[in-house]
This record gives structure tokens, C-alpha cells and sequence, in this order.
């Protein structure tokens, strides 16, 4: 076969057909395409067309408060109105809350932002006529001996007319101590009203 028939049938078939003094040599780039009359002129950069770069990755959602697995239980503690600070201690003791402070204190400033305000009813009392006591579970207090924060007891005393009140911490509670706050109120008001309405009576009884 003639070498022109051989080179015909090669081209026909699609394959490049390369003369002997070009053998062993690179072949030679393709010329970058430029603009022609018929139409704008292709960018000579390749561009990406890798699916995965496009859509952009969105950036990292925010982490979820270390709070939400507890988030009923501060709830109450906040309706109850413990502060922040009470709040976290006793997630650390009774819970094993392995986070700072700062985390209770934005997720219960978030509470109290999304929450209405309840209404509550204001009795009036003629002066002197009523004192009204609560009494209950106090914040969390460094023991001076132990150094370590324990639970206190809270005692309010609270005077029905002018809303002026005594609010004393214990460590400990029985009846006889339960008395004796009574009395350290009335010597810080000055006297005794003529009724007193008690509340959380357990240590009274």
C-alpha cells in the first residue's frame, strides 16, 4: 500500500498523522482561542467545573447551648426566681453541668427576654396590721469553714403596708431556728405586726 493511501485511510479514521521529522518531539499546544467576528472572545483561563465547588459550603451553624438538654429545668428555677449564678451551681452539684457560668447566664438572659411579665395582685394592708413570711431555699454561699458552696435557707419578712422587708440567710433549718428568725425580724423592724401570714410552713409545724 502506498504511503498516500495509508495517510488517507488514517485521517479518515480521525487519527493524527505526524511527519518522520517531527518524530520524538512534543506535540505542539493548542493555540488559545481569541475573539473572531462571529462572536465574543473565549476566556483563556480555565475555569472550575467541579460540581462540589459550587454552591458555596455555608459556614458552620451555630453549637447549640449547653443548656437545652436542662432547659425545663431552668425554666422553673427561673419562674421560681433564682438568679444565674444559683442557677449554674446547682446544675454543676445535682446535674454534673460541665459548663462555665457564661453559658447559664446568656441561655437564662434569653428566657427572661422571651417571657411576659405575670401579673400579680398588691394587697394593701392598713399600717402595722399584717407581715407576710417566706420561706424557702436560699442561694448557693461559700461555707466560711469548708470553703466549699452550700445551700443556705432564706427567710423574708415582709410588711403588708409599706412592703419594706428583712430577708435573713441560715445554713441550717429546724423549728427553733425557724422562730428565732421571727424574732431577729421583729427587732430589725422595730416591732411585730398584729397578724403574720406565713408561707412554706414545714419548719413551723
Amino acid at each position: 500500500m502506498r504511503r498516500e493511501t495509508a495517510s488517507a485511510y488514517l485521517r479518515a479514521a480521525g487519527i493524527a498523522i505526524r511527519p518522520p521529522r517531527q518524530w520524538g518531539k512534543a506535540p505542539p499546544k493548542p493555540a488559545k482561542q481569541t475573539s473572531t467576528d462571529s462572536g465574543p472572545a473565549k476566556p483563556a483561563i480555565e475555569t472550575s467545573t467541579d460540581p462540589a465547588a459550587w454552591p458555596p459550603v455555608p459556614g458552620r451553624s451555630p453549637q447549640a447551648s449547653a443548656c437545652e438538654p436542662y432547659c425545663e429545668w431552668i425554666e422553673t428555677a427561673v419562674a421560681q426566681g433564682r438568679n444565674a449564678m444559683v442557677i449554674w451551681q446547682d446544675l454543676v452539684d445535682d446535674h454534673g453541668f460541665a459548663s462555665g457560668y457564661a453559658s447559664v447566664q446568656r441561655f437564662v438572659k434569653k428566657l427572661r427576654a422571651t417571657k411576659r411579665p405575670e401579673s400579680h395582685p398588691v394587697i394593701t394592708t392598713a399600717p402595722g396590721e399584717e407581715g407576710q413570711v417566706d420561706y424557702g431555699d436560699g442561694p448557693m454561699v461559700r461555707h466560711p469553714e469548708t470553703g466549699k458552696y452550700r445551700r443556705t435557707r432564706l427567710f423574708v419578712f415582709t410588711l403588708g403596708y409599706s412592703r419594706k422587708s428583712v430577708r435573713l440567710l441560715v445554713w441550717k433549718s429546724s423549728s427553733r431556728t425557724w422562730a428565732e428568725l421571727h424574732e431577729r425580724a421583729f427587732r430589725c423592724l422595730g416591732g411585730a405586726p398584729r397578724l403574720t401570714v406565713l408561707d412554706n410552713l414545714k419548719e413551723g409545724v
